[in-house]
């Protein structure tokens, strides 16, 4: 996973244009430090979501931020579903990634995956669908979330949460 060519991201507003970047998103390149990286992959699994889930729940509690690990689980959930349904479609059935970051300010997720043709944020599920609401989700959850190709082989879809002192 090394390389950027920008990212696409998108807040409340929605998604900008393909090659913009969002300063401090640690989307690619590393712009800030991150005392705090966890990065794990799956196979292409019916039991990878869950095994994520169990990941970002304790790796939250050793990072002492066990105040977002319900948004962060869910979060998770619905970014590394969303990549391995990807990778379903895919030959050879790729495996994916999950990255954790944290500072002092925020907590990344990250779900990487290796469909790099196309993807799109403005899909919209019908009132009476059952499945197709996983970046609403997101997008409720999270302070920002986007998504952006990385070099030639993968996709990246990551959210934010801010991490409040107390």
């Amino acid at each position: 996973m090394i390389g950027s060519t920008g990212a696409v991201w998108a807040s409340s507003g929605g998604a900008l244009a393909a090659g913009t970047s969002e300063q401090g998103s640690g989307v690619g390149t590393v712009i800030q430090s991150w005392p705090h990286v966890s990065t794990l992959e799956f196979g292409s699994l019916p039991t990878a979501v869950g095994c994520a889930r169990a990941h970002t729940r304790s790796v939250l509690a050793e990072w002492g931020l066990g105040q977002l690990v319900d948004d962060a689980v869910t979060l998770t959930s619905e970014l590394i579903t969303n990549a391995l349904q990807i990778s379903w479609t895919l030959k050879d059935r790729p495996p994916i990634v999950l990255r954790l970051l944290a500072n002092e300010q925020q907590l990344l997720i990250e779900a990487w995956d290796q469909c790099v043709e196309h993807f799109d944020l403005s899909r919209h599920a019908a009132d009476d669908a059952e499945h197709g609401r996983g970046l609403l989700v997101v997008a409720a959850l999270a302070n920002r979330w986007g998504v952006g190709r990385m070099g030639s082989q993968f996709k990246v879809v990551w959210c934010e949460l801010l991490i409040r002192s107390n």
